[in-house]
Formats: C-alpha cells, sequence, structure tokens
C-alpha cells in the first residue's frame, strides 16, 4: 500500500493517505534482540517495560480485522511505564513510514497507564487505508530514553510526518539496530498488530465544511489565535542599522549562518517569518536574528544554540513571552534558564475540548503553552512530562491556566480542565 505525503506548514492544507502497517525484519546489533518465525523482532530479555497496540477494530489487538481501501483507522497505544513511544509502519510493498512521533502530537513521551489515541480527539488529521491489499502489521517500540532517529527518518519542509530515508523491513532494522544499541537490555520492549487491506475500495467521506476528515487536513485559520499587536520587546543584544536588505541568517561581516538559512526554508519564511530586521548577531551561547512576521504569525525570531546543527523559530505570543523572562532573569542578555534554547520549531495547536486554541514552544528544559484567552506560560521538568504523558493541551485538563509554580517548595501547575501537584515526591494529577 503506497503511502503518499503532501505536507504544508500549519495555516496550509496537507494530505497522508496510511497503507497497511508491516512488522520489521532482522535486527542486529548490541542491544540483545529475537527474530521471530513472522520477522517480528522482540526483545528477549525480560523487561518490566510493556508496552501495548492495537486498531480501533481489535481492541484486544489480538485479532486480524479487514479494512477495504478508503476506510478510516484509528491505532491505540499504551505503556505500563512513562516511556517514549515510536510506531512504524511498512506496507505490503515495504513502504515505510512512521507516523508517531508526528508534528501534529505535542510529543511522544507516554505516562505510565494513560491510554493514547490517534488520531485523538479534535486532532488536524486522520489516518485512512489506501493500498495495496494484504497481510499488514502496525510495530510499536517502547523506551525508557528518547531515541535519536536523524538516521532513520527526518522531518523538512514543514511536514506533519517525517520522510522515512531507509526503503525494506531489513534496511530499516539494520538501522534501528544502531539506534538501540546503546541501550541497557532491559530498556526497551515491542509489540505488533495486525490487519488486513482487502475487499472492494470504499470512497472516503467529503470533507465537511471547516472541518477535517477522511485524510490528514489541515484547515485554513483554525487553531491560529488572532495575534494582539505586539508590545515593544527587550532585544537580547544591540542591533546596527542594516544598510539595505538582510538575508537570513546574515551576519554583520556578510558571512551566513547556514543553520538560520535552512531553517528560512524549512519554515518557508517569506510566509511565516518575513524579512530580517535584524543582523544575525551573538546572544548568550548562541545567536539571535529577529523578522519582522507575517500577519497573524507576529514578530518572529530565529534561535541558534552555539554546537546544534539546526536554528528553530519562535513568533508572536511566544517570543515576547520568552523574551520577558529573559529579560527578568538576566537582563536579556541570554536565553532564559528555566527555558533554555528553542528545540523545536512552534506549533499551532487546534481547538480542544474546551474550545480552546493556542501556541506550543517546545525548549531545551522546557515549554511554552500560549492561549489568547489565557495567556502564555511555561512548563518544565516532571509537571511538563507528566502534562504532555497525558496527550497535552488536547487532555482532559486542557491548556495550562497560569505558570508553573510551588506549593510548599514542591512544584505545582494549574489546567482547564484540573491540576497537576508533586506530594512527597511523586507527580499527582487532579481533575475538576
Amino acid at each position: 500500500m503506497r503511502t503518499d505525503h503532501q505536507f504544508q506548514r500549519p495555516l496550509k492544507t496537507a494530505t497522508l493517505i496510511l497503507s497497511g502497517l508491516l512488522g520489521l525484519g532482522a535486527w542486529a546489533g548490541a542491544s540483545p534482540a529475537k527474530i521471530t518465525a513472522q520477522s517480528i523482532i522482540v526483545n528477549p530479555v525480560e523487561t518490566k517495560l510493556n508496552v501495548e497496540v492495537w486498531v480501533n477494530r481489535d481492541a484486544g489487538g489480538r485479532g486480524n480485522p479487514v479494512y477495504r481501501k478508503g476506510e478510516q483507522l484509528s491505532v491505540g497505544l499504551k505503556t505500563n511505564q512513562d516511556a517514549y513511544v515510536y510506531l512504524f509502519n511498512v506496507n505490503a510493498n515495504g513502504q515505510i513510514d512512521l507516523f508517531f512521533p508526528n508534528t501534529f502530537e505535542e510529543s511522544n513521551f507516554m505516562q505510565a497507564g494513560v491510554t493514547r489515541v490517534f488520531p485523538s480527539q479534535g486532532a488536524k488529521y486522520s489516518f485512512t487505508v489506501g493500498g495495496p491489499n494484504g497481510q499488514d502489521r502496525l510495530l510499536a517500540l517502547a523506551s525508557t530514553r528518547e531515541l535519536d532517529l536523524n538516521d532513520v527518518a527526518r522531518f523538512a519542509g514543514g511536514q506533519g510526518f517525517a520522510q522515512v530515508r531507509v526503503q525494506g523491513q531489513e534496511n530499516l532494522a539494520r538501522a534501528l539496530s544502531i539506534v538501540v544499541s546503546p541501550l541497557p537490555a532491559d530498556a526497551w520492549t515491542t509489540d505488533t498488530v495486525t490487519f488486513r487491506v482487502g475487499g472492494e475500495a470504499v470512497t472516503p467521506p467529503a470533507p465537511a465544511p471547516g472541518g477535517a476528515t477522511g485524510s490528514v487536513t489541515i484547515t485554513p485559520g483554525q487553531g491560529q489565535p488572532a495575534q494582539p499587536t505586539p508590545a515593544p520587546q527587550p532585544t537580547p543584544a544591540p542591533q546596527p542599522t542594516p544598510a539595505g536588505q538582510i538575508q537570513p541568517g546574515e551576519r554583520q561581516n556578510a558571512a551566513r549562518d547556514q543553520a538560520m538559512v535552512d531553517a528560512y526554508a524549512r519554515l518557508k519564511g517569506s510566509e511565516s517569518l518575513g524579512q530580517a530586521t535584524t543582523y544575525a548577531v551573538p546572544w548568550g551561547d548562541g545567536l539571535w536574528q529577529k523578522f519582522r512576521g507575517v500577519g497573524a504569525y507576529g514578530d518572529a525570531a530565529l534561535l541558534h544554540a552555539n554546537g546544534s546543527s539546526r536554528s528553530y523559530a519562535v513568533h508572536g505570543m511566544l517570543l515576547e513571552r520568552y523574551l520577558a523572562l529573559a529579560k527578568a532573569e538576566n537582563g536579556a542578555t541570554r536565553p532564559p534558564s528555566r527555558l533554555g534554547w528553542a528545540a523545536g520549531d512552534e506549533k499551532v495547536i487546534p481547538r480542544n475540548t474546551y474550545g480552546t486554541s493556542g501556541l506550543y514552544g517546545f525548549f531545551q528544559n522546557g515549554a511554552l503553552y500560549g492561549t489568547e484567552k489565557y495567556g502564555t506560560f511555561w512548563l518544565t521538568g516532571a509537571v511538563l512530562r507528566t502534562y504532555q504523558g497525558l496527550g497535552g493541551s488536547g487532555s482532559f485538563l486542557g491548556f495550562p491556566t497560569r505558570d508553573q509554580y510551588q506549593i510548599g517548595g514542591a512544584w505545582a501547575a494549574d489546567f482547564e480542565g484540573g491540576t497537576i501537584r508533586t506530594v512527597n515526591g511523586a507527580v499527582k494529577v487532579y481533575r475538576k
């Protein structure tokens, strides 16, 4: 079953048609693995970590349901320990896709005992079976440590789903063996579920006005909060007056920072960042460059930490709060320590069950969540991991309604639908 990708940055239209999903083949490497007769990878070492995966027509994950081309598919995941989960598919022709993590979800960190279903409620994408006919499998890989999949799959050009860089299950297995080999023997585990693709194709439902159906669709304008006129922002470093039009990543000496150049291209900068208003100048242990922004995106900046090969953008209300935190902490001479450098491109979060939409920014040490309804607030550490493990702003907690704070020396955070508290060193979640 062929997988077609047509992805754009949020506020554009994108389509993903998922085919059948197949397990991995041989897996070699230092981390022990066993290959069954059905070419399914398992860890021969007994592990306390467990992951479960299933599809909507087989909640037990042990059957072999049949889907017709054009029908929608949803996938369930659950772990018994906090873990990072990676969900692969290989169709009957050997085409490989990685569809979790993806840029539509806030994180692939899952909290122990919490069930997550993809697409989640209110998601701006859905999975549609596309063929070819045949026997397929889904494989979930759970790890106690976050894995570096850059040699296996990468996000490019603002795509919602990664481009897998290998073809065929054997090549994928060899690549993944390198990824898991540094892990302790009991630090990872897998699970698979099978289903068949066959029968007469059905016509996917037509897109509903103003909504998403059938395929990965992002409705223009939805999920993007209106931005107020930005307040004056602190400047990380004095900026020389440019003599002419400044290019992305351009320093005052006319040299170019390649990471910023690449980020501008990746983010379709003419549509989201606009024209540079400063040179790329030193800021703390990295570089900063400010942009005029485009429309509702608001003023923007590209941030590039020294030692990193990538630069990331921060816009509007998130940038305003980020710089305000830096000013309060250190006079805006470097990034705020509670957040650190941007570690990913910000995302538009669609309207949740509380009717709230907003923005999400991911940083080295924490995250910012911004909404018109409540404002922009920071979360870090175990509170953030617990929140994202539950599904983040799309969970029953909804968006944060204030900054993370301390009670009796322990961290806590308040949300639309509940509260997270640290009690005797353990993180507890409470519904309203």
